[in-house]
């Protein structure tokens, strides 16, 4: 059960970065992030 529960935290994690970087500097500023931030905000689940 882990092993599939770590893949799935794997890809929420993986398709949320794919998803920001896909984002314009002005649509990430409006969500109160920077790109630089985008790892970051997708290993915390923030958005």
């Amino acid at each position: 059960m882990n092993l599939l529960r770590n893949y799935r935290n794997w890809r929420r994690y993986r398709d949320t970065v794919n998803e920001l970087s896909r984002l314009s500097n002005r649509e990430l500023a409006d969500l109160g992030i920077t790109r630089s931030e985008i790892v970051s905000v997708a290993s915390k689940g923030r958005v």
